[in-house]
């Protein structure tokens, strides 16, 4: 969970998985709906369907512990290097390098590492490096220092560097200029991409919602049916096929309409505009609807994951009753 957010966001959800899921075996019982609930809000949902699946791997294959080679950890799906070295590091007190986000800023400051550490190049000199000062005692709480020290003092932004424990000997800090390390990703322009979603209502005011595909963008959770036209011919947008009840529904959707919300949502490789366009509840008919596939939602207790920009959507349209343009 820690990967990608910050501590005070992870630990409400936090607190809130281990009460549900104790230990692997119950985690791997568990149904990848339940999971991805669990991490609603919290994006980068691979992490969640990770997680779910090396819970399983370790139930079928390591009598549900987590295990302790190296090798096999980083096995496991959703489990690299680094953070394999950090389990058994802090864990069980083995000397492993670790290299997140935090010690790689720390290491290429303090050696005056340059290049972005996203070159293959780079990331050797910098694991090259960690190997180097890792000690053989106490690895745990030197590890666990590294990270502190770059998320507390070695910041990305107006380092502290006068209260830095490492500052005598840092090139980063003799350079005068600190946050030149390490090196910039290279800007690249952010493709945008435009999206319809469908809200579709029933007489009762349940909202028709669609399950993702089980990878790609916001696998496995559900969302508003998503679509976009291409060339006079409306498809999903995001990787399902189409169905009967999306194909009925296409029907009925009127083109003159103006939206009844816009939002965008920025991922990491590109920015999603969608317009949400109302599509009556009776468009459906008699058209099949597959029962994993499809459900009818009431704000309340959730079916499984939700898209967090989809969930605050229907919150909003909840709230929203002039029909306005959001």
């Amino acid at each position: 969970m820690l990967q990608q957010t910050q501590v005070a966001t992870v630990i409400p959800y936090y607190e809130r998985f281990m009460s549900s899921f104790p230990t692997l075996a119950d985690l791997a019982a568990a149904d990848m709906d339940t999971v991805l609930e669990h991490w609603s809000g919290l994006g980068y949902y691979a992490r969640g369907r990770n997680l779910h699946k090396s819970a399983r791997v370790c139930v079928e294959r390591h009598a549900g512990e987590l295990p302790q080679d190296i090798d096999a950890l980083i096995a496991l799906p959703g489990i690299g290097r680094s953070t394999a070295g950090a389990i058994l590091s802090l864990a069980l007190g083995e000397r492993h390098p670790i290299l997140d986000g935090n010690v790689k800023r720390v290491l290429a400051r303090h050696a005056g590492i340059d290049g972005w550490p996203g070159k293959a190049a780079v990331l050797e000199q910098l694991w090259t490096r960690s190997e180097a000062v890792t000690p053989k005692q106490r690895c745990d709480a030197f590890n666990q220092a590294m990270m502190d020290l770059g998320a507390t003092l070695c910041t990305r932004s107006r380092p502290a560097c006068e209260r830095c424990p490492v500052s005598d000997d840092c090139a980063g800090y003799a350079s005068g200029d600190p946050m030149q390390y390490p090196g910039k990703k290279p800007k690249r322009d952010t493709p945008t991409r435009h999206a319809r979603m469908l809200y579709v209502q029933d007489d009762g005011g349940a909202v028709l919602l669609e399950r993702r595909p089980p990878s790609g963008l916001w696998g496995g959770l559900y969302c508003l049916p998503v679509i976009v036209t291409e060339s006079g011919t409306a498809r999903d947008t995001l990787g399902s096929a189409n169905s009967p009840a999306l194909s009925a529904l296409l029907e009925h959707l009127d083109e003159a309409e103006p939206p009844l919300a816009r939002f965008e949502h920025t991922f990491s490789h590109f920015k999603l505009v969608v317009d949400v366009m109302a599509v009556p509840g009776s468009a459906i008919g008699n058209s099949v609807m597959e029962p994993e596939r499809y459900v009818w939602y009431k704000l309340g207790e959730l079916p499984g994951g939700m898209a967090a920009p989809v969930m605050r959507l229907l919150q909003t349209l909840n709230q929203n009753s002039s029909g306005e343009v959001l």
